[in-house]
Formats: structure tokens, C-alpha cells, sequence
């Protein structure tokens, strides 16, 4: 069996947003960059079992960038929108991952677990690529309303968050 841990130095972790609604115009798409989060992955040799566990904590949030806006984001408004996440949408909880199944396929890990997210859990299925290297790339497409999130809407719901937003690990 061999063990493998992951972290920010290892990789970019980044949740992508998009806008709609009537007024997605005045509203921008974001890229969100998680700075605290961790990954263990434990790869059986076929008579061990594989697992992986991954934690983030909510509160380590930062807007990277702010897209296709009228305005440019201010600081404030990047800092209030850190604060809306995590008060309002993730309620201040960690996320975490546990796997119920990992398979590796040459270069591809696919792992089948528990997220939890906003103190909800759902099956979900991740696949990495480049474990060969053990420079993990991928991304999953999460549904917020799956986990009982209610996206994000303003001016009186002309403004809102697509309820499917897309998480993206990029190695460093």
C-alpha cells in the first residue's frame, strides 16, 4: 500500500461560479480559490483496499478573479462575498470527501465517496488524472441544491448563482 497526501503546495483547488437571471449582466462569474484544504490518498495493491479522504475549510476562501462584470470587484466586494459563502451558503462547515470505493486505471483514479458540504452528505463520484505522476488534474461538477444549498441570488432574484457550479484541481 502506498500513501499519498495533497495540499496546496501540491495543487490548485478552485470552485468556478456562474451567473443568470435577468440581471447576470451587473453580476460577475467567479473563480474562488480554497487556501486550506487537504487530501489523503492510501492506493491498496490489489489485496489492500484504496481510500481517499479530503477536508477543506470553509473559512479559507479567496476571490481570485471576478468575470464578465460591468465594474471590476473591490476588495469589499471580494471580501464580502467570502463572507456571504461561508455565513449563508456553506454556514460556516468544513467540507470534507470519504471514499466508500477508489479504483486506479493506469493513469486515472476514480474515487466514490460521501461529500459533505453545509452539514449535508451525497454520494458523489470524482476521477483525477495523472496519477501515474502523482500530479492529480480534474474537475466535478457539483449541484448546490443537491446538498439543500440554495444558491446565491440578489436584487430580488434578478441576480443569481447557477445552481451547478464546477470544481477544478490543477497540480502546481
Amino acid at each position: 500500500m502506498s500513501s499519498r497526501e495533497l495540499g496546496p503546495a501540491d495543487a490548485s483547488l478552485q470552485i468556478k461560479t456562474y451567473r443568470e437571471g435577468r440581471a447576470a449582466k451587473v453580476g460577475h462569474d467567479l473563480i474562488i480559490e480554497v487556501g486550506d484544504w487537504q487530501a489523503t490518498l492510501e492506493l491498496g495493491d490489489g489485496a489492500s483496499p484504496s481510500s481517499a479522504r479530503f477536508t477543506a475549510d470553509s473559512r479559507s476562501l479567496t476571490i481570485l478573479e471576478g468575470l464578465r462584470g460591468l465594474k471590476p470587484l473591490s476588495d469589499r466586494d471580494r471580501g464580502e462575498i467570502v463572507k456571504t459563502i461561508d455565513s449563508k451558503v456553506l454556514r460556516h462547515a468544513p467540507i470534507a470527501f470519504t471514499s466508500t470505493d477508489v479504483s486506479q486505471d493506469g493513469d486515472t483514479l476514480t474515487a466514490t465517496g460521501q461529500l459533505e458540504i453545509a452539514g449535508a452528505k451525497h454520494e458523489i463520484t470524482v476521477t483525477l488524472h495523472g496519477a501515474a505522476e502523482g500530479r492529480y488534474a480534474g474537475s466535478v461538477a457539483v449541484q448546490q441544491s443537491a446538498w439543500g444549498i440554495k444558491p446565491y441570488s440578489g436584487l430580488m432574484g434578478a441576480l443569481k448563482v447557477r445552481d451547478e457550479v464546477e470544481v477544478v484541481l490543477s497540480p502546481r
